[in-house]
């Protein structure tokens, strides 16, 4: 079942601008907070897009600190840290969560991947209760390739009536898996799960009906996949690839 506005677990964002003195220092002085709008989630998925530097990640790490997950991805029983890099953003944000508790939940980083499936492994050794990895489909992810490794997170660990953010999921994902984890997203959106999502990938942000917010310099807005930056630059380049190559390189080798 499709969550409604009355079902979703998290429904907005909001920035305590009564406990911010200034905005010049880091993370307050990124672009996404300097010109901060109320976020409201779509009830299923949200997509939070724009170029590096806008704060993407930060802000979903704030996030998902908020709700009580580990800054480096995990579910909310992960408790480790490889490298204490994480912002204090959230302490700042004030998220309106629904009446409902999800079933189910994780924050998938890309970034500190490596990062959780190392701890799994360590967890696993010292033979507390079942392999966690067993969750993951059984195999250790460290012996798959990274796009596999990524792939047996969505399929095995993810479950229905569950709370997702995921950042950059796409990074070691083919185009054709990309598309196979929209078919996922789909299959688990329709049984009652909400995801949020920071992307650079086109392919990933195409999911049908769902919110997407571009932040710039200027600020957030809500866009169609046809309006992003990264859609228009994509089409841009694949309509007008020899042009496009052309000042690339030409250019270059003119310096």
């Amino acid at each position: 079942m499709l969550l409604n506005e009355d079902l979703q677990y998290l429904k907005r964002i909001d920035l305590k601008q009564e406990n911010i003195s200034s905005y010049d220092r880091f993370p307050l002085n990124l672009p996404v907070i300097k010109n901060f709008q109320q976020i409201v989630f779509h009830p299923n998925v949200t997509y939070i897009v724009g170029e590096n530097g806008m704060g993407k990640s930060t802000l979903l790490e704030a996030i998902a600190i908020g709700l009580g997950f580990n800054p480096e991805g995990g579910t909310l029983n992960f408790n480790f840290s490889s490298y204490d890099s994480h912002s204090d953003l959230h302490e700042y944000i004030r998220l309106a969560k629904g009446p409902y508790r999800p079933k189910d939940s994780f924050f998938f980083r890309a970034e500190s991947y490596y990062n959780l499936a190392t701890n799994i492994e360590e967890l696993d050794r010292e033979g507390f209760g079942g392999r966690i990895v067993d969750s993951f489909g059984g195999t250790s992810l460290h012996e798959l390739s990274h796009g596999e490794s990524f792939f047996a997170t969505f399929i095995h660990r993810f479950s229905e009536e569950g709370l997702y953010i995921l950042d950059e999921p796409e990074a070691a994902l083919s185009p054709l898996r990309q598309m196979s984890m929209l078919a996922r997203i789909h299959e688990l959106a329709n049984a009652g799960s909400q995801f949020i999502i920071s992307t650079h990938s086109p392919i990933i942000m195409a999911y049908p009906n769902a919110k997407i917010i571009e932040l710039t310099e200027e600020g957030l807005q809500e866009k169609r996949l046809e309006d992003t930056g990264h859609y228009k630059i994509m089409k841009q380049f694949f309509e007008n690839r020899d042009r496009m190559l052309h000042h690339l390189l030409d250019d270059r080798n003119e310096d």
